[in-house]
């Protein structure tokens, strides 16, 4: 779970989770002809699956270890994308960050795109098997910090029904919450965050919404989502 963690429950105990409901307009039925269902091939998503395949990313980067995020896509009257807050931990470098589920590739995980369906069912309580469906991926991407780990993360993006409940693992995840993208594409949304570094501080650029700030590596990974949001 997440991008340091172990493989398994801690002292092989299970944490507390939280639950967190649904949209309150949204459906809930997951049966293959539901209006859910149909949603996954909403006609903005079906044209951000068709750039996606055509964009066709390269192979991560050899790295100290690959990891895999999902950006989910939920269809309404805007798409909404779902951000978590990382859980504040001493050995994690993102703690307390706002990110996009995911984490390392387990040895078990057969490919990336695994790996960002497990981390999303065990951070968020999503089942991307049941209620999701795969629209393609993104270019890798690699810290630009050497203060952080050595590794490679390949997003994914994902159309995900509406109706379901989030519960978050609290070991992994503070937060999370869906944002209509429109409003993190708008102008308005960017800005800068100062932050404190060894030997002073810096600004970076990022998104806000509301008390969420996004930069760093989760800001670049969705910087390349606006591109084909608006090639699509």
């Amino acid at each position: 779970m997440g991008f340091l963690a172990p493989a398994g429950p801690i002292g092989g105990a299970r944490l507390p989770t939280r639950a967190l409901p649904a949209h309150p307009g949204a459906f809930y039925s997951a049966r293959v002809d539901s209006p859910e269902r149909t949603s996954l091939h909403d006609a903005r998503l079906v044209a951000i699956e068709r750039t996606l395949r055509a964009k066709r990313p390269a192979p991560a980067p050899p790295r100290g270890f690959e990891a895999a995020v999902a950006l989910l896509l939920r269809p309404g009257s805007d798409l909404d994308i779902l951000l978590i807050r990382r859980a504040q931990h001493p050995s994690d470098p993102w703690s307390g960050h706002v990110a996009l589920p995911g984490g390392r590739r387990h040895q078990a995980d057969p490919d990336l795109s695994a790996t960002a369906r497990r981390e999303t069912r065990e951070e968020v309580g999503l089942d991307l098997d049941r209620v999701g469906r795969l629209l393609g991926g993104l270019q890798p991407v690699v810290p630009s910090s050497s203060r952080l780990p050595s590794l490679s993360v390949t997003p994914f993006v994902f159309a995900v029904e509406p109706g379901h409940d989030l519960t978050l693992d609290a070991r992994e995840v503070d937060a999370a919450v869906w944002v209509p993208l429109s409003e993190l594409r708008d102008e308005r949304a960017a800005g800068e965050i100062l932050i404190e570094l060894e030997g002073g501080s810096r600004r970076f650029p990022s998104l806000t919404w509301q008390d969420y700030v996004v930069w760093g590596l989760t800001l670049r990974i969705l910087h390349e989502l606006f591109e084909v949001v608006h090639d699509s």
